[in-house]
């Protein structure tokens, strides 16, 4: 349904997006990953006829976005980060609002309103005032607006930014609903929506695509290691000397703990090697006490992570 080629997006001398390639299947749920400034927006604004690329080409159902502008932009329903809500509007009012600005037939909005709501969740506000709203439920008015004209594709940006942990599960479930039906891109740097929701991932950082697949299949490619967190205390300078110099630490990273001279450590290691028993005799050779130790398997964020440094 979507077909992006070799699309760059530039403002003045900064590349917002450089040259990546990618495609959104039929029915499928694709999570846009990258750390704030990575070019997610961009590309969903690209995607959606806000703004023209500079090179390359997007396709929206076989159509180039730049030719076919209005045709495309009717295939796709956009919730952006911000959403677009009129709060001086009842909920009614706004949604009935969206219907008619979307073109559907006098005799289908109402049927198509109340459809919209049950499926949202809204029944309880859709008499009142959208600026007596929770952040929860303006995010579920904004994905209502989204879907009114029943899209083929959904293009979702953040759509779960500032919610609390149970509003973010509804908005999730909800997602996951409509992805039954629509094809759904949405963005996001939370690694567990991610994995929760989404059929495939790609990864962006600086305008780049550095990663692509499912989620457990990147995690079978990528992370063919452990990670060990440790909490130590001792001069975190040599402990993180000491530590790089075990064979089998791929990577380290390290951050001030509570207490003097404590140092909480994540390293990531080579699955083939269990490094545990080097770790705590290098840390004792030192008499660097050893307050806390765990390992577990390498996951999504931390392949994240180190993607995206």
């Amino acid at each position: 349904m979507i077909e992006i080629s070799n699309l760059v997006k530039t403002f003045g001398a900064t590349r917002a997006v450089d040259g990546i390639s990618f495609k959104v299947a039929k029915g499928e749920v694709l999570g846009f990953l990258g750390p704030n400034g990575a070019g997610k927006t961009t590309t969903m604004k690209v995607i959606t006829g806000f703004y023209d690329p500079n090179e390359g080409q997007v396709l929206v159902a076989g159509l180039d976005t730049v030719k076919n502008s209005l045709r495309t932009r009717r295939l796709i329903g956009y919730l952006p980060e911000t959403v677009p809500l009129y709060d001086d509007m009842k909920v009614y009012e706004y949604l009935k609002f969206v219907a008619e600005a979307r073109d559907l037939e006098t005799d289908k909005i109402l049927p198509r309103l109340r459809e919209v709501v049950e499926k949202c969740g809204l029944q309880k506000v859709i008499g009142k005032n959208i600026d007596e709203l929770s952040k929860g439920f303006r995010q579920r008015v904004g994905l209502a607006q989204a879907i009114m004209h029943d899209p083929d594709i959904l293009i979702l940006d953040e759509p779960t930014t500032g919610l609390d942990p149970n509003q973010i599960v509804e908005i999730r479930e909800l997602i996951k609903a409509i992805g039954q039906e629509k094809t759904v891109l949405f963005s996001t740097h939370i690694l567990a929506e991610a994995e929760a929701t989404c059929d495939r991932v790609v990864i962006i950082n600086k305008g780049k695509i550095v990663a692509e697949g499912q989620p457990q299949e990147l995690m079978d490619k990528m992370a063919n290691g452990q990670n060990i967190h440790l909490h130590v205390k001792g001069p975190m300078e040599q402990v993180v000397v000491v530590l790089k110099n075990i064979s089998g630490v791929r990577s380290l990273d390290s951050q001030a703990g509570d207490g003097d001279q404590v140092g909480v450590y994540n390293l990531q290691v080579d699955v083939a090697k269990d490094v545990r028993e080097a770790v705590s005799v290098a840390l004792m050779e030192h008499r660097w006490p050893i307050l806390e130790f765990k390992t577990r398997e390498i996951n999504l964020e931390d392949i994240f992570r180190e993607l995206t440094k």
